[in-house]
């Protein structure tokens, strides 16, 4: 069991190094595998008395949707930054600064419920939410504000289902509490995305 605990944070530590060579292993992917590696589930008639990585207090299913809406919320907030300081419309930048302010105030929520129940969250936005901030940097003007109100409103979409079946599906009772109350916020960013769209055309 101690070889164990000395291979894990080395596991950590390498997937996060692979992280920052923009690998295949990203943030989000490294925080996944620490939960899997937490999750007592499938090893509760083991002894885990020994093992050093305190076990989930949740579900991994759970756990995941913790991680999803943690990457999300995160790429939310550096995408809105990005369309305060890139937007030529107004409209846009204005939205940019309401991701900003409500994602933050969501994350920081996440982050106090995941510290208690030991859930490991991402520390970076994944490859794949990178690759669309990079992309989005690029760009600049009517071309900007086009992609990045396209890009909300796509994100928004996935984010409303997932939160959607987290508000049902969800066993732990403060996430689903947690997905219950950020749900109206994301339909009503969609419903503000959608009218700056409309108005752009």
């Amino acid at each position: 069991m101690k070889k164990l605990s000395l291979i894990m944070p080395g596991l950590l530590l390498s997937g996060m190094f692979m992280a920052c060579n923009n690998n295949t292993k990203d943030s989000k992917a490294v925080a996944d595998s620490a939960n899997t590696a937490k999750d007592t589930t499938k090893t509760a008639t083991k002894d885990t008395s020994k093992s050093t990585a305190s076990p989930l207090a949740v579900d991994k299913d759970d756990a995941k949707f913790a991680v999803e809406a943690a990457n999300g919320g995160m790429a939310e907030v550096e995408l809105g930054t990005l369309a305060q300081q890139k937007a030529s419309n107004q409209k846009v930048k204005d939205f940019g600064s309401m991701m900003v302010t409500d994602h933050t105030k969501a994350n920081d929520e996440m982050k106090a419920l995941a510290k208690t129940k030991n859930i490991t969250l991402p520390t970076a936005i994944s490859s794949d939410e990178q690759k669309v901030k990079d992309d989005l940097s690029k760009k600049s003007g009517s071309d900007f504000d086009k992609a990045y109100v396209n890009n909300m409103i796509d994100d928004h979409k996935k984010d409303i289902k997932a939160f959607e079946d987290a508000s049902k599906n969800c066993k732990d009772p403060d996430l689903k509490a947690f997905a219950v109350k950020t749900l109206p916020i994301l339909k009503m960013h969609l419903d503000a995305i959608q009218k700056i769209h409309d108005s752009m055309k």
